[in-house]
């Protein structure tokens, strides 16, 4: 009888021996009430009369899922994202809130939607991280109640109508075509501007035009026998009369 109560008594001590991790927090309850919090290592409890809730205190991530959002400019997107946070606040998270990952993840879902709805589409698109910074501070306000600190917010997928990438891409392609006749035409000008530029040196030597001309023809009549039809002009005929009287 004696073995057997010994037995219970060993059986009674080692179910009060609990293990903290590094990385959690413990919370005492005493016959149903909040008794003190237990850190890392070996805790003794009493069995029966205590229990000991562990709390992850690392941090921890929320997937937002896929959320259908009519922007401020009435654009429908599908838009996700995900939410890293962490327990401050052990008892908070206990006490405060029944289900603290939970009623983060459907707070944030919330937030995510008013915010998404309040901007127009390019705001969306172009500010990710501002409209992120937005959905972060609305959620941390609230969590912060259950002992929750949200350290980032990050949107991942923002995904457009079928018909509104059409458009955006019809669009994309309008404003590449605008950039290639701006760049021909800045081409083409500064190719006029040295044409210019070289006329106005060949007009100031004499016979400077006559001689370039006849480069250029020397230049078109590569074939012996190509026969190329030009008319001389009046200052290249006098030219070619000095050149030869003297």
């Amino acid at each position: 009888m004696l073995y057997y109560l010994l037995i219970v008594i060993i059986i009674f001590v080692l179910s009060g021996l609990k293990v903290v991790n590094q990385y959690e927090r413990g919370v005492v309850l005493t016959l149903g009430r909040f008794t003190g919090m237990r850190q890392p290592g070996l805790q003794i409890i009493v069995p029966i009369f205590q229990r000991m809730i562990r709390v992850d205190i690392r941090t921890n991530t929320i997937d937002i899922p896929k959320q259908e959002v009519i922007t401020k400019d009435n654009v429908t997107v599908n838009v996700d994202a995900v939410v890293y946070f962490k327990v401050k606040d052990a008892e908070k998270a206990v006490f405060e809130v029944s289900n603290y990952i939970y009623a983060s993840s459907q707070f944030a879902q919330a937030a995510l939607r008013d915010v998404t709805g309040n901007v127009e589409l390019d705001s969306l698109l172009g500010k990710r991280e501002e409209v992120s910074a937005q959905i972060k501070a609305i959620v941390d306000i609230q969590t912060e109640k259950w002992g929750i600190d949200v350290e980032t917010v990050k949107i991942q997928n923002i995904e457009l109508p079928q018909d509104m990438k059409r458009a955006m891409a019809k669009q994309a392609e309008a404003e590449r075509e605008r950039r290639a006749v701006i760049i021909t035409a800045e081409g083409e000008k500064a190719a006029a501007t040295a044409v210019a530029a070289a006329a106005g040196i060949l007009s100031k030597a004499v016979g400077g035009i006559s001689i370039r001309t006849l480069q250029t023809l020397e230049k078109i009549a590569v074939e012996p026998s190509q026969k190329t039809l030009f008319v001389l002009p009046a200052e290249l005929t006098e030219t070619v009369s000095k050149m030869l009287n003297k």
